[in-house]
């Protein structure tokens, strides 16, 4: 019922968004207490962490270049859709903030690291 309530209130794109990052966020926290079960503290989790950094980095670059395949895949499909000048500024302010977004995570990446 409360589903149902929050479906209606807030419509099935939101609801579904909210459900796919908290799901993400679990996945995250249940592959962290693996690991540190695994290795058995959390010391030797954060040394293989940083003994593997540079593989998780290709990873976030291939992240990266397979989000940027599907927004230019994307942008053309709502440009054709919707060819007016308010579509375009909001695309435009839309990719600002994910460039600036990503810099910014792998800036605070970079500073952790040392």
């Amino acid at each position: 019922m409360a589903f149902a309530t929050l479906r209606r209130f807030f419509g099935r794109r939101i609801v579904l968004a909210v459900g796919v990052t908290l799901g993400l966020i679990c996945v995250a926290v249940a592959i962290n207490a693996i690991g540190i079960r695994i290795v058995g503290d959390v010391e030797t989790w954060r040394d293989w962490l940083e003994h593997h950094r540079l593989h998780f980095f290709v990873w976030r670059l291939a992240l990266y270049v397979l989000t940027a395949w599907g927004w230019w895949w994307m942008h053309k499909r709502i440009r054709a859709r919707e060819p007016n000048p308010e579509s375009r500024t909001r695309l435009r302010r839309a990719e600002i903030a994910a460039v600036c977004t990503i810099i910014l995570l792998e800036t605070s990446m970079l500073f952790q690291q040392g």
